[in-house]
């Protein structure tokens, strides 16, 4: 039985790899979360961060289909919107602007992503 940990907690997701989507989106769902997303473009997550009142979390992958995800990053900031990033990038490629958010290298295990 799950602990639902997120419980009742609004979170987007962008991530352009099927599989790693399905596992964060089983996992944060098992964890009681409405999942929003999973967006594979920045453009589709830069549309979610625009036209969703509620997000209260976000992980995000830094490059979805060769463009990086740090404009969205930014709009979700700009609204106090606490992000993750879940990345197979070295941490250095993370813009210093976002020292402050947690980075997990993928594939990041279920437990790691709902301590996150």
């Amino acid at each position: 039985m799950a602990l639902a940990a997120l419980k009742d907690l609004v979170l987007l997701v962008a991530e352009d790899e099927y599989l790693v989507a399905r596992d964060l989106l089983d996992t944060l769902e098992e964890q009681g979360a409405t999942v929003l997303g999973p967006a594979s473009t920045v453009q589709r997550a830069l549309a979610l961060c625009s036209s969703t009142p509620r997000i209260d979390a976000a992980l995000l992958d830094v490059n979805l289909r060769g463009d990086w995800i740090f404009a969205a990053a930014d709009l979700l900031q700009e609204r106090g919107v606490p992000v993750v990033f879940v990345t197979g990038y070295d941490a250095e490629v993370i813009p210093h602007r976002f020292s402050a958010a947690p980075c997990l290298r993928k594939p990041a295990e279920g437990h790691r992503v709902v301590e996150a």
